[in-house]
């Protein structure tokens, strides 16, 4: 493909001069009237994989479009909806993804629902290869008795109340208790834990909701604890999360000295980057046994796993949590956690859970693995299926921070254009693309919202947020979105 514009001419030199003795053929006269094809390549999902793999795309290939295609009417999924709203550096990378959008060759379509407002065969029909990149957005169940309750909440729910994701606007978790438990130790979990102990001033010039800053002003939450089924050495945060633990202020840490017995003396044999961890967290408890003036107060509880949410007396909100003890069997990062039969009972009027999203199947014709919630692939290409990629956490699971994530799309984008080279993807016969589905969106009355209506959008909520001294008051309600967008 690299070289088609030479072999278009080498073709052309060699019918010339064989003119006197034979007629063109009906396919040459269609090349050399057509002129090489450009790659048409579909995503699915405007957050970060997405744009990681489209910016990859556009930059190795100088013929080669690229449409985004988003559920929602704004872009940037995570990074948007998931960082945590004092992390402002990390959402640096929008610029990035502004200019990937703004490309020449690129194109984003959001309010777009793939799998009810068109399918994966029409993107299939339309363009050369498909890339689904669509995330993460159902949790993982703790599997036990009471999670229904009030007062029970996922951490994605939890995040994306603060963050502004419409489906959770109307969320409004009761912050009136005095203490809050966060299952998982992740730097999600961590995330939550910050927000709910963090002094006002660090949060009101950020772009966090409004309401939740109201609700975060009002809170009575004093106390949280975070816990984990396995140990110190299993932990699953980084080594920075814990330190903004423990640099918040007027805060200490409250640990269980028999957590870190024999941890000191395991601290040589670790990898570094664990080991810088765990000497932080002992470094954590011991600085924190000296601390007496704090108002607030925060620690890991470890080997600890739920079996039960309890109720309060009328059996609708939540009044604490039955934990089952744990041991650990083998070391390190393949250890695991078995219950000891011993149980323990923590009070709480907050629960949330922060044990993993996970993908869900986008439809039937799509090849969909429910034991791992992701879409089998060979780095990248799903299989038994052509044409069809994908990247992110659809493709490996939600793990991992934002460069791993790139480094993840880059991957599949590589794949996707081996494949073009090598000729084991047929770009060949000419597709229609964008045209061929905005043409289908149209006729069952679906709207789209291009990258400068989004820019619309966002205006606007800079505008919100100079309003309020913060830098950005997000719109919360999609109709809002899609009226300011059009307007």
């Amino acid at each position: 493909m690299r070289n088609m514009n030479r072999s278009f001419l080498t073709l052309y030199s060699l019918l010339q001069a064989s003119r006197p003795t034979c007629a063109l053929s009906s396919a040459a006269i269609r090349l050399l009237s057509t002129g090489p094809l450009s790659p048409k390549v579909c995503i699915v999902g405007g957050g970060p994989a997405g744009f990681y793999t489209a910016q990859h795309l556009l930059k190795a290939r100088n013929d080669m479009s690229v449409d985004i295609y988003e559920r929602l009417p704004v872009p940037f999924g995570l990074v948007r909806f998931g960082v945590a709203p004092d992390h402002p550096e990390v959402k640096n990378v929008i610029n990035t993804f502004t200019q990937t959008a703004q490309h020449e060759r690129c194109s984003f379509y959001g309010n777009v629902s793939i799998g009810t407002d068109v399918s994966v065969e029409e993107l299939k029909k339309a363009y050369h290869a498909v890339v689904l990149s669509y995330g993460a957005e159902a949790d993982r169940s703790l599997g036990v008795p009471g999670e229904n309750l009030a007062g029970v909440f996922s951490a994605r729910d939890f995040v994306g109340w603060y963050n502004g994701l419409p489906s959770n606007k109307e969320l409004r978790p009761d912050l009136s208790c005095e203490t809050a438990v966060v299952l998982g130790q992740g730097n999600v979990a961590l995330d939550v834990a910050r927000i709910l102990l963090s002094p006002m001033d660090f949060l009101q010039k950020t772009d966090i909701t409004q309401q939740a800053l109201e609700s975060l002003k009002a809170s009575r939450v004093r106390r949280v604890l975070i816990v984990g089924r396995r140990g110190p050495l299993q932990i699953a945060c980084t080594i920075k999360e814990v330190r903004e633990m423990m640099n918040l202020p007027e805060t200490k840490a409250d640990m269980l000295p028999g957590d870190f017995e024999g941890i000191a003396e395991a601290l040589k044999d670790l990898p570094r980057p664990r080991k810088r961890l765990t000497e932080l967290i002992l470094k954590t408890v011991k600085e924190d046994e000296m601390r007496h003036r704090a108002n607030k107060i925060w620690g890991f509880r470890f080997l600890r796993s739920p079996v039960e949410v309890l109720p309060d007396a009328d059996g609708k909100k939540i009044k604490g949590i039955r934990l089952s003890v744990n041991k650990l069997k083998g070391s390190g990062e393949e250890a695991r956690a078995l219950p000891t039969g011993l149980t323990e009972n923590l009070e709480c009027g907050l629960l949330i859970s922060s044990i993993g999203y996970k993908s869900l199947p986008i439809e039937h014709s799509v090849p969909f693995d429910p034991h791992s919630s992701t879409v089998p692939n060979d780095m990248g290409r799903v299989s038994q299926t052509a044409g069809l990629y994908c990247s992110g956490w659809v493709k490996r699971g939600p793990t991992g921070v934002i460069a791993t994530t790139m480094n993840d799309s880059f991957e599949t984008a590589r794949m996707l254009l081996k494949d073009v080279d090598l000729g084991r993807l047929d770009v060949s016969v000419k597709k229609a693309g964008a045209q061929e589905i905005t043409d289908l969106l149209k006729i069952r009355g679906v709207r789209t919202v291009s990258f400068s209506e989004w820019e619309k959008i966002n205006t606007e909520e800079i505008r919100r947020g100079e309003a309020l001294g913060k830098s950005r008051e997000k719109v919360l309600d999609v109709k809002e979105m899609l009226e300011l967008a059009w307007s």
